[in-house]
């Protein structure tokens, strides 16, 4: 049989990864990773703000040296058999696009303006917006975030692009209408960029845009009106239809097949938002918790129609009909900050040092010293946390606002019950603690609204390199918690989706039995310690409550 390529890109916060992959085995044949050039300067983004953009111009720069690198490493591939690419991306990352669908940014007259540039998912500068969707949904006849949790995110498209307007009028005359990463990737290659071509996503549409069939797509241009008159314009160049990943964009153009050195036989399937893929490739099944951990996580499960039905789950990031798996409503829950809440502490703890280094009596000191320190100190909190007995430092985790439950990105993080005597490993421990409990949270949510979660897989950096933090999931959760052995498991996903537009498989089904790669960890919960953190849960959730009415 004559071997057939795939290829899955994944479009991280801070780099875009690839996979070049045999799509009967699911054997990886090459692999490749590129920082966006200008994000790794730092451009564009006010941290101290809540504002972080990315340049439409490092998405593909990033495309291009992972494509070319993997073709590189794979040189005994031939190109005529790699027949299929699919996306995900980080989400909601939209942008405004001008009458052809190009992302402003791209155009000379914005190319510096960070209003005009791809708004990354962790953006939190539309809180005020935010609010407004919601105000404004719950007076309407009809509540268009019902599907959503019941709460719209400044993490999310619309309120996003209601605060560049905002913020920037200027921009009025040019948006003709907006585009999330994930669509705007795939619909570049296959040159249907216009508004009028763009096949959407309903992974992204219906997650976070307020798409549902159930009230024809797109909430009715009144309700934008009312919300935001500046919107309407835009509304009337954006879509009605969505679709799943499962489906072919279109074939790969004759201009990109010659500039990444493919043919146009290639097929470019949908994209989705990352976990969403991350999901099928960590091979996601009815009633499976994936928790796809890194910086910040997503939680994802799947559950069939008939235990579905008509319930709706209060305080998610949505349920969207074949947003995951086509055939199944795809459940989204997430927690805003994870492993950034460990940098945070890494960062707090070096700042003396960095200031004292940059001093003049210690110039002839190393230039990396601080760097290796900071390479180290997590490794050296980690060991020491592990040997500490149980103490009584809580602390939750909203250090960069709340996703799930209940989305308030107004709240902060909180840290209760030191002393004079507390150290620095025992605070690390209770922030890894607060990331278990804030996951914890998230799953009680989902089954008290019964939806049933019989496992749990985790994914992503942490989950591959923390024994210490998986082990205290364990422990909170009272379950075994399984690792997916994909390293690049959300690549791994798009390459799935590829390979099922492509023809390859019939159904995502079939490609995750394929080209799946199991697992390669177990952590079961440590029996000596489920009591004690049942109790601890129970003094963070009072933490939360006090936190937040503060």
């Amino acid at each position: 049989m004559e071997k057939k390529y795939v290829i899955g890109m994944d479009y991280g916060s801070d780099s875009a990864r690839g996979v070049l992959v045999d799509a009967n085995s699911g054997s990886i044949i090459a692999t490749a990773v590129c920082n966006y050039p200008r994000w790794t300067q730092g451009l564009y983004c006010v941290p101290a703000e809540n504002q972080y953009r990315q340049h439409p111009q490092d998405y593909i720069d990033a495309f291009e040296s992972v494509i070319k690198e993997m073709l590189s490493s794979a040189s005994d591939v031939d190109v005529n058999n790699i027949v299929g690419i699919s996306f995900d991306t980080t989400g909601s990352t939209p942008a405004l696009t001008d009458e052809n669908g190009v992302p402003l940014a791209l155009l000379p007259e914005y190319a510096e303006n960070p209003n005009a540039m791809f708004i990354l998912w962790k953006d939190h500068t539309a809180i005020v917006e935010s609010d407004e969707i919601n105000e404004l949904a719950r007076s309407w006849h009809t509540d268009y975030t019902r599907f959503c949790g019941g709460i719209y995110s400044p993490e999310w498209v619309w309120a996003k692009t209601m605060h560049v307007l905002r913020e920037d009028p200027s921009l009025c005359d040019a948006a003709h209408s907006w585009i999330e990463m994930c669509d705007w990737l795939p619909a570049l290659l296959a040159g249907k960029v216009k508004p009028t071509e763009v096949v959407r996503s309903r992974c992204a549409s219906g997650h976070k845009a307020l798409w549902h069939e159930s009230w024809g797509g797109l909430p009715p241009v009144d309700f934008f009106e009312k919300l935001e008159p500046m919107l309407v314009k835009l509304y009337g160049n954006l879509y009605k239809d969505t679709y799943t990943s499962d489906y072919c964009v279109g074939k790969l153009s004759e201009e990109w097949a010659t500039r990444l050195g493919l043919t146009t036989n290639v097929s470019v399937g949908v994209g989705a938002f990352d976990c969403h893929m991350g999901a099928v490739g960590a091979g996601i099944e009815p009633n499976t918790l994936v928790k796809v951990i890194g910086t910040s996580t997503c939680d994802i499960v799947i559950s069939p129609y008939d235990e579905i039905g008509e319930n709706l789950i209060p305080g998610i990031c949505g349920q969207v009909d074949g947003s995951v798996v086509p055939g199944m409503v795809g459940l989204e829950a997430g927690q805003s900050a994870f492993g950034d809440i460990y940098a945070w502490f890494r960062r707090m703890l070096s700042w003396p040092l960095q200031q004292l280094l940059n001093q003049p009596e210690y110039a002839s000191l190393d230039g990396k010293l601080i760097e290796d320190l900071q390479d180290k100190m997590i490794a050296a909190l980690t060991e020491e946390a592990k040997l500490l007995p149980q103490n009584d430092v809580v602390a939750t985790d909203w250090f960069n606002g709340r996703r799930t439950p209940d989305a308030n990105h107004g709240v902060r993080g909180s840290i209760s019950g030191m002393t004079l005597a507390t150290s620095a490993p025992e605070i690390f421990k209770s922030l890894v603690e607060a990331t278990a409990f804030g996951s914890k949270a998230i799953a009680d949510r989902l089954i008290e609204n019964g939806v049933k979660i019989d496992s749990v897989v985790a994914l992503g950096g942490i989950s591959r390199k923390s024994d210490f933090v998986m082990q205290t999931l364990a422990n909170v959760f009272n379950m075994n918690i399984k690792v997916s052995a994909a390293d690049q498991a959300c690549a791994l996903g798009a390459a799935m989706f590829a390979a099922v537009a492509a023809g390859i498989h019939p159904d995502v089904e079939a490609a995750q039995k394929a080209m799946g790669q199991g697992f390669d960890a177990v952590y079961q919960p440590d029996a000596s310690q489920v009591e004690f953190y049942q109790r601890l849960y129970a003094r963070y959730k009072e933490l939360c409550e006090k936190t937040e009415n503060f």
